[in-house]
């Protein structure tokens, strides 16, 4: 394993802390950058929703003693009042190093001050609903009730070296930038020095046009200073490059923080289930009402429009992707959409298609996650003269 030096001028693995975890983009980064790193917690509670009074069972789960202890509260609480299997953590503890008692259920029962001090880096990205309804005048308790608090607070209780904070690149404009004024005074508030970019996927060589604002965060504003983000890369990769017809599974894999497709390998043909009927072509075909009308229904785009979690559901082709295998119009697959998201193919698929539709449409792209990542690492490197 590659490490790095930490903060201290040690040499010592990452420490990583992630929130609204999904399935690990941000531990794939790590993964395929083949960097030493720890996972210390992970967070999701797999939309699930509960009916009960979040403040006051977090001010119960606070006077517990242990982590074990409150997340095992919590765990209770969802079974009690909830019969639905959180997927999100079945995917994301097969496919990666952590016990299950560290994996907590809900961020609104999740106590930061356990770790606090312990974290070298904590990633999230709320769910997008959360800032619709974060107030216009100015800070921290105007997130209230949000997702978007809950990352903040857990921010001031971890209090990590650095956060990077991930969301859609509508909360960048909503309400006439009202909402990004608040987000920004919130992170203002909580004591880092901070650096704000819109990022698309298509410019760090996933071939899918997906903006998204992320904010990374330091508690050093000389480390501040020096971080820059990544520059766009040329895109060397087409959708069609990644579709089973012509990588199988198997053959899209990470060397050395790239994605690399073995040709020698050919393609396979998809599954059969993949395929459109004639009445679903039709409709998915079909420009719309004048309440939903989108541009034209194009096909076997060479950069996929942006993933959606709902993408199983049969939109029309204005909205969704779709492309031809031999004349015949099909929906991606679950493992071309994890590719178009940067998992390469030893990402193993343990949950039903539906389900991996939607983790894959939540997740954050693993390589623009990989280009932030070495940009952090050399603010780092830079501290420690190894630059």
């Amino acid at each position: 394993m590659r490490t790095q030096v930490d903060y201290e001028g040690r040499i010592n693995v990452i420490k990583l802390g992630t929130l609204f975890s999904g399935i690990g983009a941000i531990e794939q980064a790590f993964k395929r950058l083949n960097i030493d790193h720890e996972i210390v917690f992970a967070c999701d509670n797999g939309n699930i929703n509960i009916d009960i009074d979040t403040n006051k069972e977090l001010a119960k789960i606070k006077k517990l003693k242990s982590p074990k202890e409150k997340n095992e509260y919590a765990r209770k609480l969802y079974s009690d009042n909830s019969r639905r299997t959180n997927f999100v953590e079945i995917s994301y503890l097969h496919n990666y190093k952590i016990n299950k008692k560290d994996f907590f259920y809900d961020i609104k029962l999740f106590d930061g001050t356990d770790f606090k001090g312990k974290i070298d880096l904590l990633v999230g990205g709320s769910p997008c609903q959360s800032f619709s309804i974060i107030g216009a005048q100015g800070g921290f308790k105007d997130t209230r009730g949000t997702l978007f608090y809950e990352f903040a607070r857990s921010v001031k209780e971890i209090q990590p070296k650095v956060f990077i904070y991930e969301n859609v690149f509508g909360m960048y404009k909503h309400d006439k930038g009202k909402t990004w004024a608040t987000v920004q005074n919130v992170f203002n508030e909580l004591g880092y020095y901070y650096k704000y970019q819109v990022l698309d996927a298509r410019d760090y060589g996933i071939p899918q046009g997906r903006r998204r604002v992320y904010v990374v965060g330091f508690k050093d504003k000389k480390k501040c200073e020096k971080f820059e983000f990544p520059k766009p890369l040329p895109l060397k990769l087409t959708m069609q490059d990644l579709l089973v017809d012509n990588a199988k599974e198997g053959s899209v894999k990470s060397i050395n923080g790239k994605l690399y497709i073995d040709k020698k390998q050919g393609g396979e043909m998809p599954e059969e289930k993949y395929f459109l009927s004639e009445k679903l072509i039709k409709y998915v075909k079909s420009p719309g009402t004048k309440n939903f009308m989108h541009e034209d229904a194009k096909m076997d785009l060479p950069i996929a429009r942006a993933l959606l979690a709902t993408m199983g559901n049969t939109h029309r082709a204005s909205v969704n992707n779709y492309v031809t295998t031999n004349g015949k119009i099909r929906a991606l697959t679950t493992r071309e959409t994890l590719r178009l998201m940067g998992f390469p193919d030893d990402y193993e698929i343990v949950v039903s298609k539906a389900q991996a539709y939607k983790q894959s449409g939540n997740s954050i792209v693993v390589d623009v996650l990989i280009n932030l990542l070495n940009e952090i690492l050399k603010v780092m490197e830079v501290e420690n003269g190894k630059n």
